[in-house]
């Protein structure tokens, strides 16, 4: 199928574009690779698609309504899976306008393309963060999710109602997809895994919040891509579904740091620090529905997964072990 991957200089985008490709469909790509993050790195995905036939990347910005237009129309664009967005908690209490741009003004654009090209599916990528201040574990996708404790969830949880209008409206089917600490080769530099591997191997200290008592459901991109196609793929969903895609393990940030520091061969030195504005404390993803509907079954743990960043990051960055 001919299917546009927004964000593919993005980190899952990146991946979820070779994966496509390596099944025999045709990707265009679209990214607008801002500077949130290392330009370089985004350039060094693109460069890798790039090179695979089947691959056509275009670069832009989705508030750009006539390119995006323009690229649903030419291309002929069957399915959709919009991946691009503004990430980050902590960024959006000091950048709230770039969340509005691109989080609600980009993905508006992208459903009204979706409408006027008569796509047959969308997938969109949601978050974990949208269940905000609750507390009872694991998360499921029937919990409610009124109470958002940072601008960036409050985004994509209405991305979330955005779909379902669409969904009601035009008949748009849209498959929501709530990401649980997504981490692997070729990450971002803004999480955690990244920051505290690059202060390993300089020598500097990590600063751990609230003082360590924190968990997440890490999950290797790997898995993620199984979720993510089986959402594009999958038959006999409804109009406007949404799923939670996690590891369906709590791991705590001080069993993650070990593990880490293992593989680099490093003794972290730690930093203990309060919650910051905007965390959560926990994340534990029920994941019964993804399997039930999706075939979604994560396989790797964090004792698996980290090493395999960790020489990724090596080699990119040319450190010697």
């Amino acid at each position: 199928m001919k299917i546009l991957v927004t964000g593919t200089a993005g980190f899952i985008g990146f991946h979820l574009a070779r994966a496509l490709l390596d099944d025999g469909h045709e990707v265009v790509g679209y990214d607008n690779f801002n500077d949130y993050y290392s330009v370089q790195l985004k350039r060094d995905r693109h460069a890798i698609l790039e090179k695979r036939p089947g691959y056509c990347g275009t670069e832009a910005d989705l508030c750009d309504r006539e390119t995006l237009q323009r690229v649903f129309r030419e291309r002929k664009i069957e399915l959709v899976c919009h991946l691009a967005a503004q990430a980050g908690v902590r960024y959006s209490l000091k950048n709230p306008f770039a969340y509005q741009r691109s989080n609600l003004e980009g993905f508006l654009n992208v459903l009204e393309a979706c409408r006027q090209n008569s796509v047959s599916r969308l997938v969109y990528a949601s978050s974990s963060s949208v269940y905000g201040g609750n507390t009872r574990l694991p998360f499921s996708e029937s919990d409610p999710v009124d109470t958002p404790i940072s601008l960036y969830a409050a985004t994509k949880k209405s991305n979330e109602l955005m779909a379902h209008a669409y969904s009601h409206l035009y008949g748009l089917q849209a498959v929501g997809l709530r990401f649980f600490t997504v981490y692997g080769p070729w990450g971002r530099p803004d999480m955690a895994i990244w920051i505290f591997a690059k202060a390993m191997v300089e020598g500097r200290p990590i600063q751990v919040f609230n003082h360590g008592r924190m968990r997440r459901d890490f999950t290797y991109v790997d898995d993620i891509l199984a979720g993510v196609k089986g959402a594009l793929f999958a038959e006999k969903l409804s109009k406007h579904e949404i799923f939670n895609l996690g590891n369906h393990r709590s791991e705590g940030l001080l069993d993650m740091i070990g593990i880490l520091a293992d593989a680099i061969g490093a003794k972290p030195v730690l930093e203990m620090a309060d919650m910051q504005d905007g965390d959560i404390p926990e994340t534990f993803a029920d994941i019964e529905k993804a399997r039930s509907k999706l075939g979604f079954a994560p396989l790797t743990t964090i004792r698996e997964g980290i090493p395999r960043f960790v020489d990724w990051f090596c080699e990119y960055h040319h450190i010697a072990r």
